[in-house]
């Protein structure tokens, strides 16, 4: 049997060619492949200790080389494995054999560098589907590095839009409330992705030097950071819906009827918007803990369990699509109404409303809202991944400079401020 440094050395080579396989499908190969490879190991274990030993003649000891199990091999001949069933791409090389040659002096041949000579050429993964999956990892790079620009620029935006909104007491109206929680949501939601995706990469790209580390790794100690930053994330992305339906609500309720009895008072809206989403996010985290308690929380293996969290948000989405479209109709009748001899203008204004409206109910949401991740695959599925990320990530900055820096009000308060700001410091420059 090979010596400590010699079994970590390997153990490392071994685990490092399964995260390759890992990286674009999260903690969950690798969990799989290393629960199957210590079954693996296990049985090999006791093959060893029980099988009896070749009676006659030289033989090269049965072993245990990390990567596949040896049974006593008589000297001179070659021994044929079959690729060990613990390889996530099994599948594709479970004909394939690994092989060993046993010399004539009963030891194991050894290549020029010194090391036991073994042929795995059928087990490795094939080339072609390497490169694929080569693709898809520089692909969901590409993606997550669009969607963290995304959010760090959303991020930037609505907390400086928030302080505004915040500072001048003239801007203090139940609308504007609405839109700071909005800008709050957005916010949660940017910060929420941007934890998740570093404590994913912290509890999946640490070092691993020794066999404890692999073990230390997916134990669920280990994963309580990542999967806190999921439910947070969850959280955060229903509260946003539910302030995109807060939104809509006080628009309608503006424009059409009475929704809330008084729209001065906007607990209601706090209560829909912060407090709906622990409805679903509770009982999304208890199954989670008592059904699919694994890894990170990323993996939806039943996806029953996660229609917790889709179905309110396609629901609300919903609700909020029929509330644009009424609301639109009404703009329509009116603009109609006010211009009869401008259509052209018209149609602009209407267009403009439009326009403002979709990031401010989240309706782009309805783009998709049939094209589950189960029924999408190959290029659409890519092309459904990209906008989502797109439309999600840079939304913020959309509503931000729409309904902070480019309203009339908030600048006229700007300007106010700045005048007088000016004037302050012209009469404190003409004192000295």
């Amino acid at each position: 049997m090979m010596d400590r440094s010699q079994y970590t050395k390997s153990l490392v080579c071994s685990l490092l060619l399964m995260l390759q396989k890992c990286e674009t499908a999260s903690g969950k190969v690798l969990e799989e492949t290393y629960r199957k490879w210590v079954q693996y190991k296990e049985d090999c274990v006791r093959m060893i200790e029980n099988e009896p030993f070749l009676q006659a003649g030289l033989f090269c000891n049965r072993t245990f080389d990390i990567y596949a199990c040896w049974p006593d091999t008589p000297a001179g001949s070659m021994v044929n494995i079959s690729c060990p069933f613990y390889l996530p791409w099994y599948d594709q090389v479970a004909r394939g054999v690994v092989r060993r040659l046993c010399g004539s002096n009963g030891s194991w041949e050894r290549d020029a560098s010194g090391h036991v000579w073994r042929d795995m050429t059928q087990c490795e993964e094939e080339k072609e589907v390497q490169s694929q999956e080569l693709w898809v990892k520089q692909l969901m790079v590409s993606f997550r590095m669009l969607y963290t620009a995304g959010y760090s620029l959303s991020l930037f935006t609505l907390v400086t839009a928030l302080i505004v909104l915040l500072s001048f007491r003239k801007l203090h109206c139940t609308r504007n409330y609405i839109h700071a929680n909005l800008f709050m949501s957005l916010i949660l939601r940017a910060v929420s992705v941007i934890v998740k995706d570093t404590m994913l990469e912290r509890h999946w790209g640490r070092e691993i030097l020794k066999h404890g580390d692999v073990s230390e790794m997916l134990s669920h100690q280990a994963a309580i950071g990542c999967r806190a930053a999921q439910v947070m994330m969850q959280y955060c992305v229903l509260a946003n819906h539910y302030w995109f339906f807060g939104e809509a609500i006080y628009l309608y309720s503006v424009l059409i009827a009475s929704v809330f009895i008084d729209n001065n008072k906007y607990l209601p809206y706090i209560c829909v918007g912060w407090g709906t989403p622990l409805l679903f996010v509770v009982p999304w985290a208890v199954m989670k803990q008592l059904k699919e308690n694994k890894e990170c929380w990323a993996v939806n293996e039943n996806m029953n369990y996660w229609w917790i969290i889709r179905f309110p948000i396609l629901l609300v989405s919903l609700i909020n699509f029929l509330i644009f479209m009424k609301i639109l109709k009404v703009i329509l009748s009116k603009l109609r109404a006010s211009n009869q001899s401008g259509y052209p203008d018209y149609k602009l204004r209407l267009a403009k409303a439009t326009l403002t409206l979709i990031p401010l109910f989240g309706v782009h949401e309805v783009v998709f809202i049939f094209v589950t991740d189960e029924q999408t695959t190959g290029v659409l599925r890519y092309i459904k991944v990209f906008f989502t990320l797109f439309l999600n990530s840079f939304q913020g900055f959309l509503v931000a400079v729409l309904y902070c820096y480019a309203n009339k009000e908030v600048r006229t308060e700007l300007k106010r401020k700045l005048r007088s700001w000016r004037t302050e410091a012209g009469i404190a420059c003409c004192a000295q």
